[in-house]
């Protein structure tokens, strides 16, 4: 279960208390769902778990115990691999539990762009704080750019659109040009790279799904 432990002694020499089933059950299902969300969200990025301890400044070990649910992870831990991702620390721990019927992504919101450089701009669509198994994303490359992915779970796979220039897809061996209203779907439990070949940006506008 995910302990927030300060970096402070307790004062009372009182035995301290059995937490109550309830509340127990409660920090068992956080802890399961923390365990889940880190490992997808590092998945998602393509990332190991030591380009994950190096972003976050947490042990590759301790984020292994994390994602097999075997770890009690400090509030510090907790907050440094949420800064990792880019979310709060609400973001990473809250289940899938909307506050209202809609929600609105707005064009303004830094968080939602899980990679920006001279050459890729990725901003996800969907919501970052729910766990799903469909995410959308805005993908712009620059020509000459790339978004190279590793492997995903077994069964992902893409489907994407080009909105604006020329694009070439790879999905292990095989490769495929589209250009712009052009759609194609394919393997991403492969190594898996979408490239722009034309002289202006591409604008795609991607979906993966898990199975």
């Amino acid at each position: 279960m995910i302990s927030y432990i300060l970096d402070a002694m307790p004062t009372s020499k009182k035995t301290p208390r059995k937490p109550k089933p309830q509340a127990k059950a409660e920090a068992e299902t956080i802890n399961e769902n923390l365990g889940k969300r880190v490992k997808k969200l590092r998945a998602d990025r393509g990332w190991s778990l030591e380009e994950l301890a190096a972003a976050s400044g947490v042990s590759r070990s301790m984020l292994s115990e994390i994602e097999r649910e075997r770890a009690n992870p400090t509030l510090s831990v907790t907050y440094r691999i949420a800064r990792a991702f880019g979310l709060s620390l609400q973001d990473l721990i809250e289940t899938a539990e909307a506050a209202s019927n809609i929600q609105v992504i707005r064009a303004t919101e830094r968080t939602q762009i899980f990679r920006s450089d001279k050459q890729c701009q990725l901003r996800t669509l969907s919501p970052l704080n729910l766990e799903k198994d469909v995410e959308f994303y805005e993908l712009t490359l620059k020509p000459g750019g790339a978004l190279r992915s590793q492997p995903h779970f077994e069964g992902t796979r893409e489907f994407l659109t080009v909105e604006e220039g020329l694009v070439r897809v790879e999905s292990g061996n095989e490769t495929n040009d589209l250009v712009k209203g052009d759609s194609a779907t394919y393997r991403a439990d492969v190594i898996h790279n979408i490239l722009n070949t034309g002289e202006v940006d591409a604008v795609i506008f991607l979906v993966v799904i898990y199975r």
